[in-house]
């Protein structure tokens, strides 16, 4: 979800602040519309960021692990190389990278999400940032990756065009994002499984289950694998390719940058 989610530079400016975040005229915003306002979506994922990972592996049936362990294979960080790891949230996601003894940053633009993975990994550089206008130089990683975080950015074309700046001529970039699955009778169950079944087990461990039937919604609104691999084409993406998994829960694209 993050430096990934879809923000903006006034929320990566803001100084950090308490649980909570944005507020809108009638209080605090627990869950974003599809429209994907950028002050929305930062403000949900502070709220949820205290339980974020617990959440995730209820809900996922403990696919999260096996998921994070495919990225870390397609993304194939090595020794001294840089790899950006955004919508990284708590930097769960950005550990196996940094256990190769590549340069992780992890980034993200909920700032509720930062506080919290830097009170667990105080060694990791956390970074402010919005998908849409990274604060890094061009061609600077050899690699950009961000786990379900692209369909929560509000311009997702402007994303895979910042990604492809800042990564290296020959670098890679690998998206991990809920898709379409394959096999239609299994996706009919599944619709009903997030339409129906995932709110009530997010009331249940979240401290915002309104945030989850926006991920419900979210999810069925995201473009299928092959249109996500023309959107990455059309932002300078060369050799794009992608890999089902848990049968087309989730996706894995990645593609090149053209030396």
């Amino acid at each position: 979800m993050g430096g990934g989610r879809g923000g903006e530079e006034e929320a990566a400016a803001a100084p950090l602040s308490g649980r909570g975040g944005t507020y809108c005229n009638n209080g605090p915003v627990t869950r974003a519309s599809l429209n994907k306002q950028p002050h929305e979506v930062a403000s949900m994922f502070d709220d949820v960021a205290e339980r974020y990972d617990l959440t995730n592996d209820v809900l996922s049936l403990g696919q999260d692990r096996v998921w994070r362990k495919e990225v870390a294979t397609a993304v194939d960080a090595r020794p001294a190389q840089k790899v950006l790891d955004l919508a990284a949230g708590t930097a769960t996601s950005s550990l196996p990278f940094a256990r190769t003894g590549a340069y992780v940053v992890p980034c993200d633009f909920s700032l509720g999400m930062l506080q919290v993975g830097k009170r667990k990994h105080t060694w990791l550089p956390f970074t402010a940032g919005d998908a849409t206008k990274l604060p890094f130089k061009d061609d600077t990683f050899d690699a950009v990756t961000i786990s379900f975080g692209l369909r929560n950015v509000q311009d997702t074309d402007t994303a895979l065009r910042e990604m492809h700046r800042v990564t290296k001529p020959g670098g890679r970039v690998v998206i991990c994002e809920f898709s379409h699955p394959t096999w239609a009778p299994f996706r009919t169950v599944y619709t009903e499984y997030l339409m129906r079944a995932l709110p009530p087990v997010a009331r249940a461990v979240s401290s915002n289950p309104d945030a989850y039937v926006y991920l419900a919604e979210s999810i069925r609104a995201w473009p299928d694998q092959p249109a996500l691999a023309e959107r990455l084409q059309k932002a300078g993406w060369s050799r794009v390719a992608w890999r089902n998994l848990s049968g087309g829960i989730v996706a894995l694209h990645r593609g090149f940058k053209a030396s």
